[in-house]
């Protein structure tokens, strides 16, 4: 027995969820709550999926234990003679109390100590349940209190603090409302059965019941989409041609929202001038513009500072009032999040767009050295080792065939998922193709891969969940950026999102590997510590026997769907501009795209141009800023006198 391997996951999943939320987000300029509580999101997160294979190899290792025990002589003793007994193997003892009547007792012999062998990771019984406690329900919270509340306070315009927590409760009213249609339909159910009192605990399963319907709905609908996605994303990668059309296609769109964008903020900014225009130094809301113009650009705020204040105060104007102030906030903050956003996928688009221009051209080059129409920024060492020469046998060989393995294997583990969700209630024959591989490996005691085809297993579906999220075009108002380019509104949002999905995620893991008795209807399967406090949900057996087991074979007609592209063809019907490569109107986008690259490049050479010959002509005649300057001066003051000069 042992907590290394648990205390070594605890802290290598801190510095994961550290690493990447530096990665993502400017710790610098973002709030320090927001910084905080999306870190215990990710944080707590992640700790669900890398410390839940422990609790199943532990629970294997229990499970074993009792099946031995049960297998053992029985014999009649008295009272005094036998209470309890201890089995104990090579790693671990482990206490067994035994149940007595006035006439018999079960007598039972010391197992030997090769019967069972304890897993390294194996923690004393009460360390997971108070784990999972903490975890659990600081997700919960998290992920239905106060990280929404947090995310509609950042972009409300009220200038008060309650302000802006009366705007987010009215914002979130859908949201929760949601929650709570499930919550209450649910309780209705049970109060409405005879058999059943409501109880504390009752009304807990109630709650943790909508909560994973809730998540559950979303993860099949996710999964649909992820399961066949990912697969064809890794297979076009290897296919360079056609990714470098798509991504054409896609800056083609990516220039239009961008100009919407970018027109949105100019109208508001606009807004704001005249706001600034008729509430003057001395009114009283005067603090309020203040507040809005911080949020606003430089140069705007440099051209409200440039406006002299020479109205008649006491001159009659249409003010506007505090609440419409509010609103005007409001869409100052989200016409700057929205143009931001933009500015940063155009980026990142068209970053990729030269990336795949250059690797087409190399993939014809003859001398084997990978060339950069742009410079590239390297370490030291990476740079020392990841040579020309390597880079072109890596990027024009080897990758490409890595990618088409890598998608057979990703298509053979989404049709083991899909097979698996169908069919993991069946318990004879055993269908579910996880089952059956975590089953041979507990027969052997091979605890190491029961844990790594576990997290391998969650982690993939947490894939293929969340690739989904930042993929569907109706999602689009959240993205992921690297190089601190990720939005306080987008951050809170995966931190949701994650404490959300995770939990039925499991759960729907330890269905499909038997983990979970009530799935089963199995009565000598030892429950997880993570079951024990999630709870079952026999209490409403409708959703218990009905919706979790069977909705999840909805994601074979959602991966069909996704698989003919079916709703881009019908998104595309009705007029909204998808990739369909046999399409005129993409074709026309696609040679658009490829415009816009060609427009972005030429500037670039001209940028690159015009400081190469300013560096030139530094490192010749030295800095001439100030001659410069001196001469523009005496230029302006030439025009000041030109009219006098005309005059006379």
């Amino acid at each position: 027995m042992s907590a290394g391997p648990l205390v070594v996951e605890i802290i290598c999943t801190c510095f994961l969820a550290a690493f990447l939320l530096h990665r993502y987000g400017d710790l610098r300029k973002q709030h320090v709550l927001v910084t905080l509580f999306t870190f215990i999101a990710w944080y707590f997160s992640f700790m669900i999926i890398f410390i839940l294979p422990l609790d199943v190899s532990s629970t294997f290792y229990k499970q074993c234990v009792e099946e031995k025990r049960r297998s053992l002589p029985i014999s009649t003793d008295s009272p005094s003679n036998l209470t309890t007994t201890t089995a104990s193997n090579g790693t671990t003892t482990t206490p067994v109390t035994l149940s007595s009547s006035a006439h018999t007792h079960i007598g039972l012999r010391s197992l030997p100590e090769d019967h069972c062998i304890a897993p390294v990771s194996h923690v004393p019984d009460y360390v997971l349940p108070t784990l999972w406690k903490i975890v659990y329900w600081t997700s919960q919270f998290l992920t239905w209190l106060l990280l929404p509340m947090m995310q509609s306070y950042s972009r409300a315009g009220d200038f008060t603090v309650m302000g802006k927590l009366r705007t987010a409760v009215v914002q979130n009213l859908i949201y929760y409302g949601t929650y709570l249609l499930i919550f209450g339909i649910c309780l209705i159910y049970v109060a409405a059965r005879p058999d059943l009192h409501i109880d504390a605990e009752k009304l807990k399963v109630i709650g943790v019941t909508a909560s994973n319907t809730w998540g559950l709905f979303l993860l099949v609908l996710l999964l649909g989409y992820g399961l066949v996605e990912v697969p064809r994303y890794v297979w076009n990668q290897s296919k360079h041609s056609y990714t470098l059309s798509r991504t054409y296609f896609k800056l083609a769109k990516q220039s239009v929202e961008k100009t919407e964008a970018e027109e949105q903020l100019e109208d508001v900014l606009e807004e704001v001038k005249q706001a600034s225009e008729k509430i003057r130094y001395n009114h009283s809301l005067r603090r309020h513009v203040e507040t809005i113009l911080e949020k606003c650009p430089e140069t705007v705020r440099n051209s409200v500072s440039r406006t002299e204040d020479y109205e008649d105060y006491n001159k009659s104007i249409d003010t506007p009032s505090e609440k419409s102030l509010a609103k005007l906030h409001g869409s100052v903050i989200y016409s700057m999040q929205t143009n931001k956003r933009h500015q940063t996928q155009w980026s990142m688009m068209m970053q990729k767009a030269f990336d795949l221009e250059d690797l087409i051209l190399n993939e014809v080059s003859m001398d084997r050295r990978y060339k950069h129409s742009f410079a590239v920024q390297r370490n030291a060492v990476l740079q020392k080792f990841f040579t020309p020469t390597v880079e072109w046998y890596w990027r024009c060989l080897c990758a490409p065939w890595v990618c088409r393995v890598m998608a057979v294997v990703l298509t053979i583990f989404s049709f083991m998922v899909v097979w698996s969700e169908c069919l993991f209630f069946i318990k004879e024959p055993v269908l579910s193709l996880f089952a059956l591989f975590i089953n041979l490996a507990k027969e052997n005691y091979d605890y190491v891969y029961i844990e790594l085809a576990s997290i391998i297993t969650i982690a993939y579906i947490c894939t293929c969940a969340y690739y989904s999220v930042f993929q569907i075009k109706i999602l689009n108002y959240y993205y992921i950026a690297p190089h601190h380019q990720t939005n306080e509104y987008s951050l809170i949002f995966t931190g949701m999102l994650l404490c959300r999905l995770t939990p039925p995620m499991c759960l729907n893991f330890l269905g499909l590997i038997h983990l979970d008795s009530h799935v089963t209807h199995s009565e000598n399967i030892q429950e997880t510590a993570y079951t024990l406090i999630m709870g079952h949900m026999d209490v409403i057996p409708i959703i218990s026997d009905g919706f979790n087991i069977y909705f999840p074979i909805l994601v074979v007609l959602l991966c069909i769907c996704t698989y003919f592209s079916l709703g881009s063809r019908v998104l595309h019907f009705l007029g909204i501009n998808q990739f369909i490569g046999d399409d005129d109107l993409t074709q026309e986008l696609v040679d658009e795209g490829k415009e816009l690259v060609k427009r972005e490049r030429r500037r670039l050479d001209r940028k690159m141009d015009s400081d190469a010959r300013r560096r030139e002509w530094v490192s010749r005649f030295g800095d001439s800023t100030s001659s410069t300057r001196s001469t523009r001066f005496d230029a302006s003051e030439d025009v000041k006198i030109q009219p006098s000069v005309a005059s006379q």
